[in-house]
């Protein structure tokens, strides 16, 4: 059982929504501020939501559901209201089985890594390895490497990536995959073929595979991750370098369009800056104060 959610993880969530917050969900708690629930009000939200990469159509069902609740329960005070839209949030990210996907009663669990060129891999796997580790996990990549020849068959690789953590009695086996176009669909196949060969070993239900997206990148971040989860069957994402954007929305938009949860975020460059994500510990971030208590 892994344990990571911590003070700590929580002052890397806020550290890694801090921009976000600043630019549109201070703003959105701002509005909430002493307003009258009238039609501007509403209109003012959804604006300030879609320009946070909310993403359209999961704004309009928040909001749908937000002012159903305002209608239902009687709620006359925009402070109220508030607590409702976060109450919302938390449960759009909240995606089914999310907190098992971290875990395996197997082991070795088997991290099968994917994204794009550019997207933060290999930094996002050397920050999962230091994670692991300082849980107290073995971990057969970022201190022992499998690796073949150059040209060497990337499901050869994986075989004897996942022989070698079963041989050697660690915990977390990581399999990195080189980057690659989504638009490609030779290279797809390719990714498709390593988890095939994956899945065919003994402790399949231990293997995970995990999409990493590059925050900056908004919309076509989530372009990406259609194309990858049409190909693969993906079992959530790394969102990388989240604490370098204002539009932290999107991982609203990555759980209600894909029914994806958001595993891990990005907080920073050093190999400590990564928090698991936890969507209450998230959605008090983005509409905190920002104050150090």
């Amino acid at each position: 059982m892994l344990r990571f959610l911590g003070k700590r993880e929580k002052e890397k969530t806020a550290k890694a929504v801090e921009k976000t917050r600043q630019a549109w969900f201070g703003r959105v708690t701002s509005l909430f501020h002493g307003a009258r629930l009238d039609q501007e009000f509403w209109d003012e939200l959804e604006e300030l939501l879609v320009s946070a990469d909310v993403g359209v159509a999961p704004t309009q069902g928040l909001l749908e559901r937000l002012r159903k609740r305002v209608d239902q329960e009687r709620v006359s005070e925009s402070e109220d209201a508030l607590e409702l839209l976060k109450q919302e949030m938390v449960a759009l990210l909240d995606v089914d089985g999310a907190a098992r996907r971290l875990e395996s009663e197997e082991t070795p669990l088997v991290l099968l890594v994917v994204g794009v060129n550019g997207a933060g891999k290999t930094t996002s796997i050397a920050k999962l390895a230091r994670l692991y580790q300082d849980e107290g996990k073995q971990v057969l990549l970022g201190v022992d490497v499998i690796a073949h020849r150059p040209d060497a068959d990337p499901g050869a690789v994986a075989f004897d990536t996942l022989a070698a953590a079963r041989a050697r009695g660690v915990d977390v086996a990581i399999i990195d995959t080189a980057g690659r176009l989504h638009s490609k669909a030779h290279l797809m196949e390719e990714i498709k073929k390593i988890q095939r060969v994956l899945s065919r070993q003994e402790g399949k239900g231990s293997q995970r595979v995990l999409l990493v997206l590059d925050a900056t990148t908004g919309q076509n971040g989530l372009r990406q991750a259609r194309a990858f989860t049409e190909a693969l069957d993906c079992d959530g994402v790394f969102l990388a370098k989240l604490d370098g954007t204002a539009r932290g929305g999107m991982v609203v938009e990555i759980a209600a369009e894909l029914k994806l949860p958001v595993l891990f975020v990005g907080a920073g460059e050093q190999p400590e800056d990564i928090a698991p994500f936890d969507p209450v510990v998230f959605v008090d971030a983005l509409f905190s104060s920002g104050d150090s208590d």
